[in-house]
């Protein structure tokens, strides 16, 4: 059944010469109709799922040691070295410890300056943190096995078999 704007069945009503009462008395009972739906739609709704991020790192030499790795996604001008993260995160707690608000409670470790020091600091130093609080990092291989008996086809992709 096609949903109808309440704006447009008071317009029918009033074309239809009814008396200003009634189409006051319909019109209020539809709006309470409405909003009760719209109340019971929300309360079935799901809750959404809340999702983690991770860090992905290449390993394919298998160099790095298999214990649990946490860190922060963060994000730097393209044409910047990667290797000045830390010194532009030291340089931002630095700068945000001198703020009155950071000399009441100073960053002192990297995991606080990614937690505490604002937005506007970062963006300052030219590093833009995404996750406050560490993520797991993962390793990889950075290899898919080929198995010839388990080959996917364009076909397979296509029909959605492969969910």
């Amino acid at each position: 059944m096609p949903k109808v704007e309440v704006d447009l069945v008071a317009e029918i009503l009033k074309d239809n010469e009814l008396e200003e009462d009634l189409v006051m008395k319909i019109l209020r009972q539809l709006n309470r109709a409405a909003d009760k739906l719209a109340a019971e739609a929300e309360a079935e709704k799901e809750p959404p799922q809340k999702k983690q991020w991770a860090i992905l790192i290449s390993d394919p030499n298998g160099d790095l040691p298999d214990e649990d790795m946490v860190g922060w996604v963060v994000q730097l001008p393209e044409n910047d070295n990667p290797g000045t993260v830390n010194e532009r995160l030291i340089k931002a707690a630095h700068h945000y410890n001198t703020t009155r608000r950071g000399r009441k409670h100073p960053a002192k470790t990297i995991a606080e300056a990614c937690e505490v020091v604002g937005g506007k600091i970062m963006k300052e130093h030219k590093i833009f943190v995404k996750t406050k609080l560490p993520v797991s990092a993962l390793k990889t291989d950075n290899v898919i096995p080929t198995d010839e008996g388990s080959k996917i086809s364009m076909d397979d992709l296509r029909g959605g078999r492969l969910r």
